[in-house]
């Protein structure tokens, strides 16, 4: 049932860390598994009976959290979770000291949090593979989950083309471009001049692009960025621990709101050939006590629930994709 990616053992950081090949193939392998777990095979012959994963915390999650322990449930392993107040990160123990604890007792580690350099030293020092569930330059399990749910939808990746809008230069923005790059799908960065990406993520990307013969590019102007795009994705404009910088994103993201005029601007909504990605939560109403004085921020409500709006199958997939990944590296 495990596909043979080379990957058993291995820790997962970045996307840029594996191959083309092996990212792709978890996409495909998460396909499978939702397939498997809708026809109840997983509980009739479960991959990870008798393992033990821990969930490392230090930022809150309702998806990576959730789709994790599910996953790892379904195939008859168990989940601990260590939050913020669980951890004693450089305070009490060095990380070094909690990756060698921790690798004694788990058989591997999905880490979120703030550093980067937490999660590669975990996973230098742990023994057992680690994750990266999110950290602030990277988020690496959310782009399995939105190709899975590309491909889903279009029967094909390679040839897409995604826009993405809003915070050129955050943790998604940044793994998607080279999720995308190493799928060869065309990639636009949408995004104010203040928040362009890392030229170095930018080049990392480029080059990914070259092998598959598709484009990596920065547009600062919404409308003519998204021209022909077949999936527009964006997320919100202030990423947790950037919350003193509020009102100033508010005043340079306006302008890249999706919205239906946006959608229009793509080109593609007459015939189909659009969908809306957003990795959640989500300020597309006034239901939330950000949103309740300011309104839709990222994208309006008529986006967001529209048809070709498939967040929500987006969702889902981080558990499908969070298992394949978890599955290539321990059965």
């Amino acid at each position: 049932m495990v596909p043979a990616l080379g990957l058993r053992n291995k820790s997962l950081l970045r996307l840029a860390d594996i191959s083309d090949e092996q990212m792709l193939g978890l996409v495909d392998f998460a396909i499978a598994l939702k397939a498997r777990k809708r026809a109840g095979e997983h509980l009739q012959n479960p991959l990870l009976k008798g393992r033990n994963i821990c969930l490392v915390f230090q930022k809150s999650s309702t998806r990576t959290r959730c789709a994790t322990v599910v996953a790892v449930r379904d195939e008859g392993g168990n989940a601990e979770y260590l939050g913020q107040s669980d951890i004693h990160f450089g305070k009490k123990e060095s990380v070094k000291d909690s990756a060698r604890v921790l690798g004694r007792l788990f058989d591997g580690i999905l880490f979120r949090g703030f550093a980067h350099s937490i999660v590669e030293e975990l996973a230098e020092n742990a023994g057992v593979p680690v994750w990266n569930g999110l950290t602030d330059e990277w988020h690496p399990t959310q782009i399995l989950a939105d190709l899975q749910t590309i491909k889903e939808h279009f029967g094909i990746l390679k040839g897409l083309k995604l826009a993405f809008v809003g915070d050129g230069r955050n943790n998604v923005c940044n793994s998607l471009m080279i999720g995308c790059a190493k799928a060869g799908i065309d990639v636009v960065d949408v995004c104010p001049p203040e928040l362009s990406p890392d030229p170095a993520v930018l080049a990392m990307a480029e080059a990914a692009a070259a092998r598959h013969g598709s484009t990596v590019s920065v547009s600062h102007d919404p409308a003519a960025g998204v021209r022909g795009a077949n999936i527009l994705y964006t997320d919100v404009w202030v990423s947790m621990g950037e919350e003193a910088v509020f009102q100033e994103r508010l005043q340079l993201l306006r302008p890249f709101q999706v919205n239906m005029d946006l959608v229009r601007a793509t080109g593609n909504l007459d015939s189909g050939r659009v969908m809306f990605l957003h990795c959640l939560p989500a300020f597309h109403d006034n239901s939330t006590d950000v949103s309740k004085t300011t309104g839709a921020l990222e994208v309006t409500d008529d986006v967001f629930e529209a048809p070709f709006s498939k967040v929500f199958d987006e969702a889902e997939n981080r558990m499908h994709t969070i298992k394949a990944m978890i599955l290539s590296s321990l059965a």
